[in-house]
């Protein structure tokens, strides 16, 4: 069984993949809905490993609003419960449910930028 500490660090490992992978798309030609997606996860798997960090239980969802109204409860300083970070919601839901979604690479620029605010955010709080 994993520790807590094995845990948050695998978390965070799995963010850092997927922005990676978000940038890596981006950078090329689009289409963009790839790099969102990777985006959202992104965040959603920074929420999950700070809730993992206070080894607080959380929900199997792609809800970032729900995560962030989690995180937010025990530390008010983070702040994720904004509406253009829980925005980012859609590229994990609507992305794969909305034929006529398709991000620009505007959008994806955007979600990049609000991803790499949640991993500095997630990352200072904890100490990382």
């Amino acid at each position: 069984m994993k520790s807590p500490s094995d845990l948050v660090k695998g978390w965070i490992a799995k963010a850092e993949s997927d922005l990676v992978s978000a940038r890596t798309l981006l950078a090329g030609p689009g289409p963009y809905d790839g790099a969102c997606f990777h985006c959202q996860q992104a965040a959603e798997k920074l929420m999950k490993g700070f809730l993992a960090s206070r080894e607080q239980a959380f929900p199997f969802t792609h809800n970032l609003d729900e995560l962030a109204r989690l995180c937010d409860d025990l530390e008010p300083s983070l702040n994720l419960s904004r509406a253009d970070i829980i925005g980012l919601t859609d590229f994990a839901v609507r992305l794969r449910y909305d034929n006529d979604f398709w991000p620009t690479h505007e959008d994806a620029t955007a979600a990049m930028r609000l991803a790499e605010e949640v991993y500095r955010i997630v990352l200072n709080v904890m100490g990382q």
